[in-house]
């Protein structure tokens, strides 16, 4: 009988514990991914400068690079400086856009990317895309998956809040972009890759049901693998469908038509997640996911981000088009401009002030 199986793109180191960032030389030594330590280092200007007078003695061998935003222009001059060199590998040292800046960078010169999250914002840190913004906008970029991931909770505590309670809300919107994914599988036959669905909505529940919260190195482990495995699950399916379903699409809405107040990724993605279950009819799941974002200090009501009722309805009805060929609830629905107030206004009375 056949032996059937598949390779699963994934990182060959996930580290994530307090005092993880001091060992860096050692563990990328051990996995042979750096033996000689000439490595190209992404920082910012802010927290990766503070990191780096931390780092510079352990990494000897390390040329260091500030990149100065998260633009397409920012990545491509960071590749253009890499290229001129000879690394083993390039680590990305900081937040989302330093990350994201260092996996384009590091699939442009063919080198292999380690991802080194100083916050937990959203579940971008080990996906296999790298978004930039560009003249249109923002794109999403398709590159490999970093070869490591490294989170010190000791950093991560240090992070503003706010950023660990937006992965809070990127990681619990997992459960209702993979229900959207089986929608799109049960009405239009899309083909639906149970081992990604299961990783994702797994990391979801996993962070959706546990007791703890942001000042807890057991929560923030959690959260940590969560947005993780988050990433694998995306390189598993070849997409984003496993944690992008109508919550993200709210979430692009949101960003394209109030572009200078839009909120963080992960409050617009929780916010529109619980709101996405509601129009489903999962009208219990729904209460429980704003309790649960409300414990965290997360949004879901727009006024709590600082957007009308009639913006948030303007917002859910433009969500649509923001993801051309993604069946989620809001394509299924077909909702009007009055049918989507009406629905909001039952959501509010069902997850209570």
């Amino acid at each position: 009988m056949p032996v059937l199986t598949r390779l699963i793109p994934s990182p060959v180191v996930v580290d994530i514990r307090p005092g993880a960032l001091d060992d860096l030389a050692c563990v990328l030594a051990d996995e042979r991914i750096s033996q000689s330590g000439k490595l190209a280092v992404a920082v910012s200007g802010g927290s990766g400068a503070r990191l780096r007078q931390r780092l510079e003695p352990t990494l000897p061998g390390a040329t260091w690079y500030e990149v100065g935003g998260g633009t397409i222009d920012d990545a491509v001059r960071l590749a253009s400086d890499i290229k001129a060199g000879r690394f083993d590998a390039v680590v990305g040292l900081g937040g989302g856009k330093i990350i994201d800046c260092a996996k384009f960078a590091a699939a442009r010169v063919g080198l292999p990317l380690v991802a080194v999250a100083t916050n937990l914002a959203h579940d971008g840190l080990c996906s296999p895309v790298a978004t930039l913004d560009n003249d249109a906008g923002r794109g999403s970029y398709g590159v490999p998956n970093p070869i490591a991931v490294v989170i010190d909770l000791n950093v991560i505590r240090e992070a503003p809040v706010r950023f660990v309670r937006s992965g809070i809300g990127d990681a619990i919107s997992n459960i209702s972009a993979v229900a959207d994914w089986e929608l799109a599988n049960r009405v239009k036959g899309e083909k639906i890759d149970g081992l990604a669905a299961a990783m994702a909505r797994q990391a979801g529940e996993a962070v959706l049901r546990h007791p703890g919260g942001v000042g807890d190195d057991n929560f923030l482990q959690v959260l940590a693998e969560a947005l993780v495995l988050t990433g694998i699950a995306m390189s598993v399916s070849g997409d984003s469908r496993p944690s992008s379903g109508a919550c993200h699409e709210i979430n692009h809405a949101f960003d394209l038509l109030y572009p200078k107040r839009a909120a963080a990724h992960g409050e617009q993605c929780g916010l529109g997640a619980a709101f996405a279950m509601y129009l489903r009819g999962a009208h219990e799941e729904s209460a429980y996911m704003a309790e649960v974002l409300r414990r965290h200090g997360l949004p879901v009501l727009p006024e709590e981000i600082g957007f009308t009722v009639d913006e948030f309805v303007r917002a859910v009805e433009f969500a649509p088009q923001t993801r051309p060929g993604r069946y989620t609830i809001l394509e299924h629905l077909d909702l009007k401009t009055h049918q989507i107030k009406d629905t909001y206004a039952d959501y509010v009375k069902a997850i209570g002030s």
